[in-house]
């Protein structure tokens, strides 16, 4: 049964290539980065320890700048606009970018880029399993988006106002592939390949992006609705 299935995958520890029995920072043990130098376990862990915390602020802080340059850019790429002359003469200015296509691309590769990174250096550090990092790190922001983001933006609105989505067709199909995109790691982790993720089910996984790439941006011009392509008819 699924739920049992489920169980042993929650208790079982993930397959992993052979690792010491030590911590990283215990006699043999070692990370993908940590030791740097030969005989660093045996220094003093406050030592160790004030160093480490040094060394993760100036990598945040290194990380948050980059993130930073690379959103602004992104921002200047889907903010340029392109000048069209209508039959009546008028001159109209239209963005290049599709703002749902946008956000659905740039944006989350902008925003999301650390952590696929990280992903990415682990598993191939890893010899191509997963590790303690990766897969829970992308898993868990995603979790943290969809529900801390959403509910510290709900709550900050003030009182006696109100937000309203310009877009509930667009938002309906983001909303229902963030919900599918667990469902679906459920059912290929825990029924089709226990612990194990084939060849076929990645390509199938990367494949589902450009669907709702594809879908949104059909949703948002108003492809998918009577009312959303007259209007989109008549402002052409």
């Amino acid at each position: 049964p699924i739920f049992a299935r489920l169980g042993r995958l929650v208790t079982a520890p993930p397959p992993s290539p052979e690792m010491p029995s030590d911590k990283i920072c215990e006699g043999d043990g070692h990370g993908l980065v940590l030791p740097l130098l030969p005989g660093e376990n045996s220094w003093p862990s406050g030592g160790r320890a004030l160093l480490y915390a040094i060394a993760l602020a100036w990598t945040f802080l290194g990380v948050s700048i980059v993130a930073d340059v690379f959103m602004g850019a992104i921002e200047a790429v889907t903010s340029r606009r392109r000048s069209k002359r209508l039959p009546g003469g008028r001159v109209v200015h239209l963005r290049t970018w599709n703002p749902t296509v946008a956000n659905l691309t740039l944006m989350a590769l902008g925003s999301s880029a650390p952590e696929i990174l990280l992903s990415v250096i682990e598993v191939l550090a890893n010899g191509m399993c997963a590790g303690d990092l990766g897969p829970s790190t992308i898993v868990g922001s995603a979790a943290f988006n969809l529900m801390v983001i959403v509910a510290v933006c709900v709550y900050l609105i003030p009182d006696g106002q109100r937000r309203t989505i310009q877009q509930p067709l667009v938002f309906a199909v983001t909303a229902s592939f963030s919900v599918f995109a667990y469902l679906w790691l459920l059912f290929v982790l825990v029924v089709v390949s226990p612990n194990v993720v084939e060849w076929w089910e990645g390509l199938m996984t990367l494949l589902f992006f450009p669907l709702l790439v594809a879908l949104a941006w059909a949703a948002d011009i108003g492809l998918l609705s009577r009312a959303g392509a007259l209007a989109e008819s008549q402002e052409r």
